[in-house]
């Protein structure tokens, strides 16, 4: 075999080498920048009071996506919460699903790509659950002021200002209220005794018994001289 058949040979053969081994870095590169569900992520996120389902597109190609949230309960789809279409970038592309979600709630999010050579029809793994705690209110979110704020902050009024002193209501003396005791009254003389005053209005301390003695006398001696004069009278009428 002569040299020039020999280096022929080897060309062809380093040539189909370079060949294959390019076909497969090109088919790996084209592999690594395709859409690829790992370029999917979802989030439950507040805004506020007002809850919401986030999912975010990595995928560099720019592939457009579907993607549907369902909210489940004991392994089934409880509801379909909304569906939007995303196409992704390097830095990230986000899309918002409203949804006013309860605490440790499950959703499941499914990623539906079909474009040329393409196909992902699968969920997001594992499914989405919600924090434990569940949106803040407005009314919770801002702090109100305590009592003892709201006290300190309203002046009261001092004990000074709403009720007079003492010392500036002026004291009635003794001769204006009219409450002075008689001059001739004291505090350590006797007073007269219930019964004394009972038998000073009835009369019992006067004359009356003797009064009612000679009166009941005169009424004996009248009566024994009508009694004397009527047997006289008899006397001289039977004569």
């Amino acid at each position: 075999m002569s040299i020039s058949r020999r280096s022929a040979r080897r060309s062809v053969r380093i040539l189909g080498v370079a060949s294959a081994s390019a076909a497969l870095a090109l088919g790996v590169s084209s592999t690594a920048f395709a859409c690829n569900i790992k370029d999917f992520s979802a989030e439950a996120t507040c805004d506020g009071a007002k809850g919401a389902i986030v999912v975010t597109d990595t995928d560099a190609t720019g592939t457009a996506a579907t993607i549907t949230v369902f909210l489940e309960n004991n392994g089934a789809d409880a509801k379909q919460v909304g569906k939007q279409t995303v196409k992704g970038s390097k830095a990230g592309e986000k899309i918002t699903f409203s949804e006013d979600w309860a605490p440790n709630a499950t959703y499941r999010v499914r990623v539906k790509v079909d474009s040329g050579r393409t196909q992902i029809d699968t969920d997001i793994t594992p499914n989405l659950t919600t924090p434990s705690t569940a949106c803040a209110s407005e009314e919770s979110a801002s702090p109100s002021p305590s009592a003892s704020q709201s006290e300190s902050a309203t002046p009261s009024p001092s004990a000074s200002a709403s009720t007079p002193a003492e010392s500036d209501s002026p004291t009635p003396s003794a001769t204006e209220s009219g409450s002075t005791a008689p001059a001739g009254s004291s505090d350590n003389a006797p007073s007269p005794a219930v019964g004394e005053s009972n038998l000073a209005e009835t009369g019992a301390n006067s004359n009356t018994g003797l009064i009612a003695g000679v009166a009941g006398a005169l009424v004996v001696v009248g009566g024994g001289a009508v009694w004397f004069g009527m047997r006289r009278r008899g006397a001289h009428s039977g004569d």
